[in-house]
Parts: structure tokens; C-alpha cells; sequence
């Protein structure tokens, strides 16, 4: 009998062990793709420009005339007034002009000027107003007369405001004498500023480069890309 048990339990040890099935780990769903940017805007302006191309000239005496403009900045900016018809703009750049060639007749100098042309789309005219402005009174009776109590002064009529064409207003900047050429102009940081523009704005730079003779004057411009704000 003994055998028989030490027989079983023999039997029970040499039975494989059967273990539970284990689940095997799914992958995870992809996730879903990312929504489209929202649209921001355009990015703040720099005041970064790009400048126009030069104004070249050949004279009839044989020298060449050329003005040109890099590194151009117009940034639009707040006017310490505030008022909704001024335009200020913050703005700088280099000016440069050369004379080269081999002329018949001897140069003598020039004049190199830099500067700015705004232009407004309607200017502010007249203010007016149209009408009556009275004065009146109120108060308690009393015994022996009236007592005023108030002053109020009532208006009737309507505010005429007068508009005008626009225009454009050329201002400049600086104005370099010299004997002899390359002249140059370099501007930085320069408040320009207009009043009375009830429209839209417009600035451009620009140059001229005059180069003398004693009997002669060759004049040539340079005008930079119009910005609008």
C-alpha cells in the first residue's frame, strides 16, 4: 500500500504544471493626427524694406551719373498726439551716390539729397460747425423773483467737415555738399510725420544726385518702393 501511494505521488510530480494563458498586450491605437495650425496672421512688421533700383544718368559730356539706396527701414509707428488723422513713421537707410567715366569737362561737386515722400489719400479741409449756440438759465421762484439754480448752453446745428484731394508731401531729410565723389547719407532711426491724412498713407524714399560743372548741372533720382499703411 505503501508503494502504491510513494507510486502516485511520483506519478503527480512528473505531471506537467499547466498554467493560465496570458493575454498578449495590444499595440495601442495610433493617435489622431494634429489639427491644422490656427492661422495667426501675417508676422509684425519689422520695418524692413526692400530698396528700389538705381537712378543711373550718362551726361552729354561724358560722365556717369548714380544714386542708390540699401539697408532701407519704414516702420509705421503710434504719434505722440494720438490723433486718429497724424502719420508718423520710424525711418533710416543709406544713400549713396557716384560719379564715374571719363568727361570732357571738369567736375566741380554736387549735392546729394535724401528723403521722404508721404502721400495721403484725403486730407482734412475745413471744420465748421453749423448752427446756433444759445444760453439758457433755470431755477426756483421765490418771493421778489427768480434764483438761478443752472446754466446750460444748447447747441443745434451739424459739424461740416471739408475733404480735400489728397496730396503728397516730399520732405527732406538731409543735404550733403562735395567736392568730389562717392558721397553718401546714411539715416537712422528718423521720425517723419504728417497731420490732416483722413486715408490711407503711402511713404517712399527718395535721392537725387546732382553733379556740377562749371558751366553744367546733371541731375539723376533714385526712388525707393512704395510702402502703404
Amino acid at each position: 500500500m505503501k508503494n502504491k501511494l510513494l507510486a502516485l505521488v511520483a506519478a503527480g510530480l512528473a505531471v506537467p504544471a499547466i498554467t493560465a494563458p496570458t493575454a498578449i498586450a495590444q499595440p495601442a491605437p495610433p493617435a489622431p493626427p494634429l489639427p491644422p495650425p490656427a492661422d495667426a496672421g501675417p508676422p509684425p512688421d519689422n520695418g524692413i524694406v526692400a530698396s528700389g533700383p538705381p537712378g543711373t544718368v550718362q551726361s552729354p559730356d561724358g560722365w556717369v551719373l548714380t544714386v542708390a539706396a540699401t539697408g532701407e527701414t519704414q516702420l509705421p509707428i503710434a504719434p505722440l498726439t494720438t490723433a486718429v488723422s497724424s502719420r508718423e513713421y520710424l525711418v533710416g537707410g543709406t544713400f549713396v551716390g557716384t560719379v564715374t567715366g571719363s568727361g570732357k569737362t571738369k567736375l566741380n561737386g554736387g549735392v546729394l539729397e535724401a528723403g521722404y515722400q508721404i502721400g495721403c489719400g484725403i486730407e482734412l479741409g475745413q471744420v465748421r460747425l453749423i448752427g446756433s449756440v444759445g444760453v439758457g438759465t433755470s431755477g426756483s421762484s421765490l418771493t421778489g423773483g427768480l434764483v438761478p439754480t443752472g446754466v446750460n448752453f444748447p447747441i443745434a446745428g451739424k459739424l461740416e467737415i471739408h475733404l480735400k484731394p489728397g496730396t503728397v508731401n516730399q520732405v527732406a531729410v538731409d543735404k550733403k555738399s562735395f567736392k568730389a565723389a562717392p558721397a553718401r547719407v546714411t539715416l537712422k532711426d528718423i521720425h517723419i510725420k504728417v497731420d490732416g491724412c483722413a486715408g490711407q498713407s503711402f511713404l517712399r524714399s527718395y535721392a537725387t544726385l546732382t553733379s556740377s560743372t562749371t558751366d553744367t548741372d546733371d541731375i539723376v533720382a533714385y526712388y525707393g518702393v512704395t510702402k502703404s499703411v
